[in-house]
């Protein structure tokens, strides 16, 4: 009897085009929101798909030993956060 490889015929993930600080940053934003903005909205703010910024957040979830939790990154990590992403976004909007 031959034993079936059960991944054959599975796609394999392929590498992300989006640096992994990139994907941090969005996530950051997202948490940085509180709850108070949707995936949709924010990853347009950096140029993303609602339903890729979902799956980056529930990645880093897992990573943390998270489930779905958004109000569980503490208010020093937002802030650095958030400040990474302001020089990043000034930095951005200067080089237009």
């Amino acid at each position: 009897m031959d034993h079936v490889d059960p991944r054959k015929g599975v796609l394999e993930g392929r590498k992300s085009p989006f640096p992994v600080e990139f994907r941090n940053d969005a996530v950051t934003l997202y948490r940085a929101a509180g709850g108070k903005r949707t995936y949709a909205p924010v990853a347009a703010d950096v140029g993303g798909i609602g339903e890729t910024l979902r799956s980056w957040v529930r990645q880093a979830d897992e990573r943390a030993g998270r489930h779905h939790g958004r109000g569980d990154q503490t208010a020093e990590g937002q802030d650095e956060g958030l400040a990474r992403l302001r020089v990043e976004i000034g930095r951005l909007r200067t080089a237009e």
